[in-house]
């Protein structure tokens, strides 16, 4: 994937990673969503069509997280976390550098959460 101005660069990504370190729980359902809005931007703005997927899992995440937090569903959003991070891994394998690394780092992440809400939910 060549870098181009409507395509995530790894500011963006390890921005991302930072703010998820502390844990899904520990971001703000309006964090999220905002941090969801930007990613769709660029994402749409694109013309990938593997980006294109992911945009629209996205809004199907955020979707689930506009119910607020006490109508979540666990369950429901670990299987969107681990198709993110399966969509994210995909696109990972032709990434270049450092934004390979960091869609990689993205995508164990969404994978391993996704896991844990689903079994855990």
């Amino acid at each position: 994937m060549a870098k181009s101005s409507n395509t995530p660069d790894t500011k963006q990504l390890d921005d991302t990673l930072r703010a998820l370190q502390g844990g899904l729980t520990s971001i703000p359902l309006s964090t999220a969503n905002t941090t969801i809005d930007d990613w769709q931007e660029v994402l749409q703005q694109s013309g990938i069509p593997a980006l294109q997927d992911i945009d629209r899992e996205l809004g199907n995440l955020q979707s689930m997280l506009s119910v607020g937090a006490k109508g979540l569903d666990g369950k429901a959003i670990g299987r969107s976390l681990s198709m993110l991070g399966s969509q994210t891994t995909q696109v990972a394998a032709t990434a270049q550098g450092d934004l390979r690394s960091s869609l990689t780092a993205l995508a164990d992440f969404l994978l391993r959460a996704g896991g844990d809400l689903e079994q855990d939910a």
